[in-house]
């Protein structure tokens, strides 16, 4: 996977549902994985239950991932618990930690529970926002805007980078791609951010006239519907 050198310690990464950040997750961690690093991925979503990184775990741990989730994540009870052992990842000797945060700023909330031990951490650790224009209520800059400081204020950390992760599965097209990405320029300077990335499948992106670095990732949460 190319683009990982331009992550720190601790990446956290939150969107709205359908953005594509938990694709992101996985990648990255079993990008860092990959190379021998000690790395653990954080699934913080507690609002849903669908397309979270924690479905994965038997593929993560075998790749040298450790996973962690909420206590009663994937199961029918409604309220997950934070356990103790997520505070530890701050503490303990990991080279990479990914955060799946859940998608609004409902989810959000679950993330700024860490808020002093990212404050001890803030410069090893990227906040980022990924969002994806073919989705509702990302599909402009004021609607992104507003999502931005709704999660920037639930979870207690202040975003300093966007992910355009525009894409429609299979029927992702290079102009989707460059509008994301002048989306999320726009949004930047707004935000006063000056870190903007573009992630996608790599046969997508070479296609794209793009001014912003480039993350190649595999698409891994395809639901049953669209498996061939």
């Amino acid at each position: 996977m190319s683009g990982l050198d331009l992550f720190p310690r601790f990446t956290v990464l939150t969107g709205n549902y359908g953005s594509g950040k938990t694709e992101l997750a996985l990648n990255l961690a079993e990008g860092f994985a990959a190379r021998g690093e000690k790395t653990a991925l954080v699934d913080l979503d507690i609002v849903n239950p669908y397309f979270r990184s924690a479905e994965k775990t038997p593929e993560l741990e075998r790749a040298g991932v450790r996973v962690l989730m909420p206590t009663f994540a994937m199961s029918t009870v409604d309220i997950p618990a934070l356990p103790a052992e997520i505070q530890r990842v701050f503490e303990e000797n990991w080279d990479r930690v990914v955060f799946d945060v859940g998608g609004d700023d409902t989810g959000a909330a679950a993330l700024g529970r860490y808020a002093p031990s990212f404050a001890k951490r803030r410069e090893e650790t990227a906040s980022v926002l990924v969002i994806n224009l073919m989705r509702p209520l990302t599909e402009t800059v004021e609607d992104i805007l507003d999502l931005a400081a709704r999660i920037g204020a639930r979870g207690r950390l202040g975003i300093d980078r966007i992910i355009n992760n525009t894409n429609l599965a299979d029927r992702t097209e290079p102009e989707m791609v460059e509008a994301g990405e002048e989306a999320a320029l726009r949004c930047a300077e707004k935000m006063g951010i000056t870190q903007v990335m573009t992630s996608g499948e790599k046969r997508i992106l070479r296609q794209c006239s793009l001014k912003t670095p480039q993350i190649d990732i595999e698409r891994r949460m395809v639901p049953e519907w669209m498996e061939k």
